[in-house]
């Protein structure tokens, strides 16, 4: 199997038809070890003629693998699923290398990333569909789901194994072809992927991986023989997929940016609260679109959670994610250090209280890295509570009370997750039936739905009508018929009758 290598750059190139291939490529974008800052390899970046490349391999392998049976399509999934779990340990190495999150992290978004392939060998029970007998006299009534054809997926360096899991299994299962994009930052997981698919016995063609940037992207809303596009990135991109997109027709699930709050009541168990905000906020160095980057302190509960979360974000250890001793590796590239000190500056500038200071962490060696960071009596006009920053960067803002929590969230452009800590269900139910956001914990601080459920938030964090994976993301992946079927007996008064042009009603 593939292996990183750090010691010499090397090419990645596309996977089209079941080839590597370096198709009509010419320019190439750097990837970056984030622990040691090395350019350790260079990833093709597709033209227009390399994504319809890619294109017509998946239409060509359509016909035959919508027409496959049911039962051989849960098996070969069975095959890909053992296939990642046997490869589970070098996937996360590439994850780490290409990335720069820990090991440790890396294992656990594959395993997420499993848990949506275990969904999809499910398919003959998820695609089943409805029979109703003898709806009007002689007349019987059912339903069933098809492939919608050639789908794409474009995603985010932030979780390159599992987020694109999130996608083709599902697609793929449900009868589909599918073209990935992966992110060029962190492109190599995508190819050990398709080798993998390869090795479980799936047909040449029916998964393609095009890497690129914006060519590349515009190539895939822009083509005509693509039925859907699945997206996760930032929102403005998000916009702009679904509105190129269904410009064009076709289906779209473009999931955008968040801003998460997690709301800490007095109530609460503080320290335990505060073991998960340093872990929902600096995890993955907080590059996760789950991440709570603004932790809302409500009454008497700041001043203790601020220096409890003080003290723990200091003791985190921060280093190359291969290094066992690691709790948090480095950001992925140095454009992201730089955006990230950037918003720190910011907010020192705004005025905020800067408890923990990220920007110069004890760290050897010439990577990407940012240490924890966190902001306490933050408002709302800041850059540091509205923008962005995907980084470790926790904002604390004062509030006095629950509702006041309540109307601050709910003021929020991105709705994707928001978390809750109390110890009063009353409260629990309250905030839950009252936030207008599409995932909720409590006292759960990433409340990422499982695999047999669908993730995705609300307002400007989704454009489109699905969520991702789970119920929603088959229903996304195909098509809907109801066929309305009479049999009459071959009898010579049957075709006497003559023609009824009443409109027709149940008898």
């Amino acid at each position: 199997m593939s292996t990183v290598s750090t010691s010499a750059v090397r090419t990645i190139r596309h996977v089209i038809g079941g080839r590597e291939t370096a198709g009509e490529s010419s320019r190439t974008a750097p990837v970056w070890n984030p622990a040691t800052g090395e350019h350790q390899a260079d990833v093709l970046l597709a033209e227009p003629g390399d994504v319809d490349a890619a294109v017509r391999a998946a239409r060509t392998a359509l016909a035959d693998w919508a027409d496959t049976s049911l039962m051989r399509r849960s098996r070969l999934m069975f095959a890909f699923r053992n296939l990642v779990e046997k490869n589970l340990d070098d996937l996360a190495r590439i994850v780490s290398v290409e990335h720069g999150k820990v090991l440790d992290d890396a294992r656990g978004e594959l395993v997420r990333g499993l848990e949506v392939i275990d969904f999809a060998c499910g398919i003959p029970q998820l695609l089943k569909g409805e029979y109703s007998d003898q709806v009007s006299s002689g007349v019987d009534l059912f339903s069933f789901r098809q492939p919608l054809g050639v789908c794409a997926g474009i995603t985010p360096f932030n979780f390159p194994a599992m987020v694109p899991l999130w996608m083709h299994p599902i697609a793929i299962a449900t009868g589909n072809t599918f073209v990935l994009k992966p992110s060029e930052r962190d492109p190599s997981a995508s190819n050990l992927i398709a080798e993998l698919y390869a090795e479980a016995g799936l047909p040449d063609g029916v998964f393609n991986v095009v890497h690129g940037d914006k060519a590349a992207v515009d190539a895939i809303l822009d083509h005509p023989d693509i039925a859907a596009v699945s997206f996760v990135g930032s929102t403005p991109i998000a916009r702009y997929v679904h509105e190129r997109a269904t410009a064009g027709g076709k289906r779209v699930q473009a999931l955008g940016g968040a801003k998460n709050h997690a709301v800490v009541l007095p109530d609460a168990d503080l320290d335990q609260a505060a073991d998960h905000l340093v872990a929902a906020g600096y995890g993955s160095a907080g590059q996760r679109c789950m991440a709570i980057s603004v932790a809302v302190a409500v009454g008497a509960a700041a001043d203790p959670l601020v220096e409890l979360v003080r003290e723990k974000a200091r003791a985190i250890k921060v280093g190359p994610g291969l290094d066992a001793g690691s709790e948090m590796g480095p950001v992925v590239s140095p454009d992201a250090l730089a955006r990230i000190t950037g918003y720190i500056g910011s907010g020192v500038a705004a005025g905020a209280d800067l408890v923990v200071d990220g920007r110069e962490p004890d760290v050897k060696g010439d990577g990407f890295f940012v240490g924890p960071t966190l902001f306490d009596r933050v408002t709302p006009e800041m850059d540091v509570y509205r923008d962005e920053i995907f980084g470790p960067v926790v904002a604390v803002v004062r509030v006095g009370s629950l509702e006041e929590a309540i109307d601050l969230i709910n003021g929020n452009d991105l709705a994707n997750g928001t978390a809750i800590f109390t110890s009063s269900g009353h409260a629990a139910r309250l905030f839950q039936r009252s936030v207008q956001v599409g995932m909720i914990g409590v006292n759960v601080p990433i409340p990422v739905p499982m695999a047999f459920y669908s993730f995705g938030g609300w307002k400007d964090s989704l454009f489109g009508a699905h969520h991702i994976h789970g119920p929603e993301g088959v229903a996304f992946y195909t098509r809907a018929k109801a066929v309305t079927s009479r049999w009459p007996d071959d009898k010579p008064e049957d075709a006497k009758r003559g023609p009824d042009l009443r409109f027709p009603t149940a008898v």
